[in-house]
Order: structure tokens, then C-alpha cells, then sequence
């Protein structure tokens, strides 16, 4: 089962805070872990909403909006894509977790990935074989687009 987890935003991400070398350390051991688990597929944090941007999409239309965005607790600071066998490994490892947002209160919310089979038979074998070429291209582009960041380091 993979599992998107979401570490949700607070005030202090979305000013721009930057963790102590402390809380850095404490979540590189923890992803660390992860990677020796065998669970992390990716995981990144992200910039804050008033870097980015919306796209709502209505009866036809799109409105670009721009951040920041004022619903913190609807926000995301940073992720990852962890394999698991169940929603309750999921639930342990983030129960290991340092604490995401040191002095604020924080959320980690845990969600699974749609797969395939939860189509049903609107996948057909057609579109599965198209969805294992989109995955197969993506792996080629992922792994080019890590051998040029090396290049670059």
C-alpha cells in the first residue's frame, strides 16, 4: 500500500521559519529510518503558499490565483511517499515522528493512493498497459533529471 503523508503547515511554516539544526538532525535520523525500512519512496518540504499558486476550476473556466493563502491549516509544508503494508504501519511510523512544527502545534495526515484494481473494470488491460508506459517514462525522466542534478553538485 503506499500512502501519501502530509505534514500540514502552521503559521510559522507559511512566515518562512527555519527549524533549529536540532529539529533538522532529528528528522533526517527519522527519514533515515525510513530509507533503512525500506518505506520512503520521496519526500520533500515545501515553500510557503506565498510562493505558489492556485488553479480553480469552474464551469469551464480557470482563475489563477495567487498565494499566499490564508487557510493555514489546509496547507501543506512538506511530504512523503512511504510503501507500507497497512494504514496502521502508516500510523506507528508517524507516531516516531520528531515533532514536525517544534513550539507550534502541528498535523501529519496519512492518506492512500488510489491504485488501479480500485477502478474496477473501467481499467481494462488497454489502460493498464498505457499506465505502466506513463510509469516507465516517468522512472526514465526521474532518474535523467537526478543524473543531471549530480552533474551540477
Amino acid at each position: 500500500m503506499r500512502v501519501m503523508v502530509f505534514v500540514k503547515a502552521t503559521k510559522g511554516s507559511e512566515a518562512g521559519a527555519s527549524p533549529s539544526k536540532q529539529a533538522i538532525a532529528d528528522m533526517d535520523k527519522f527519514n533515515e529510518a525510513l530509507v533503512k525500512a525500506g518505506i520512503l519512496l520521496d519526500g520533500w518540504g515545501l515553500r510557503q503558499s506565498s510562493e505558489g499558486k492556485r488553479v480553480r476550476f469552474s464551469s469551464g473556466e480557470q482563475t489563477v490565483i495567487d498565494g499566499p493563502f490564508t487557510e493555514t491549516k489546509e496547507l501543506v509544508a512538506g511530504y512523503w511517499i512511504w510503501q507500507v503494508r497497512s494504514l496502521e504501519e502508516a500510523v506507528e511510523w508517524v507516531r516516531r515522528c520528531p515533532e514536525p512544527m517544534r513550539g507550534e502545534d502541528s498535523e501529519i495526515e496519512i492518506r492512500p493512493f488510489i491504485e488501479g484494481e480500485d477502478f474496477g473494470p473501467a481499467f481494462t488491460p488497454e489502460l493498464r498497459a498505457k499506465e505502466r508506459e506513463l510509469r516507465a517514462t516517468e522512472e526514465k525522466l526521474r532518474a535523467h533529471l537526478e543524473a543531471q542534478a549530480k552533474m551540477r553538485a
